[in-house]
């Protein structure tokens, strides 16, 4: 490496003033550079932050109100079972008591009576020809040719239960 001459050192003191001018001037506006983009880059980030925030709220509360939703229409079938099982459980009983009854008819003081009645039906339905005999299980039972009518009392029963069945769900209508 050479030598400056003497004197050049004076001479290059205002060049290297300059120049640390410069570079300290350069270095500043790059360091406010820098800061404003990491203002800016801050700023996007928790703009996005917000926007992430505010969609996981709005989802979560969806999410909440749907499985609200779900729930309560599980507790509202599950509730509609049970009151359809209780009503084919007093159906059912229903049923039973009246089958008990019309077999409790054969003990009535009436019962021959009704016995003459249901023949004399089967007869005018069936014609004087028919074949009308006492039904083990009370009531009777007619046929003529391939024609047969089932007046035992199970059967009357249960037709009188059929006559009614609009009026059942009445039982539960005050509920």
């Amino acid at each position: 490496m050479s030598k400056l001459p003497s004197g050049s050192e004076a001479s290059l003191e205002s060049v290297r003033y300059a120049l640390r001018r410069r570079a300290d001037t350069e270095a500043g506006r790059l360091a406010e550079d820098a800061r404003a983009q990491s203002e800016s880059i801050l700023a996007a980030a928790g703009a996005e932050a917000e926007e992430i925030r505010k969609t996981a709220e709005r989802q979560g509360r969806e999410a909440a109100r749907t499985e609200a939703a779900g729930r309560s229409a599980r507790i509202r079938r599950q509730a509609r079972r049970t009151v359809l099982a209780q009503q084919e459980a007093l159906r059912a009983e229903l049923i039973q008591q009246v089958q008990h009854q019309a077999q409790e008819l054969r003990s009535d003081p009436r019962y021959p009576r009704m016995l003459r009645i249901l023949t004399e039906r089967a007869d005018s339905i069936l014609g004087p020809m028919a074949s009308v005999t006492e039904s083990y299980k009370g009531g009777v039972n007619a046929t003529a040719g391939s024609r047969h009518l089932d007046f035992s009392l199970p059967a009357l029963a249960e037709q009188a239960l059929a006559n009614r069945a609009g009026e059942v769900p009445l039982l539960w209508a005050a509920e």
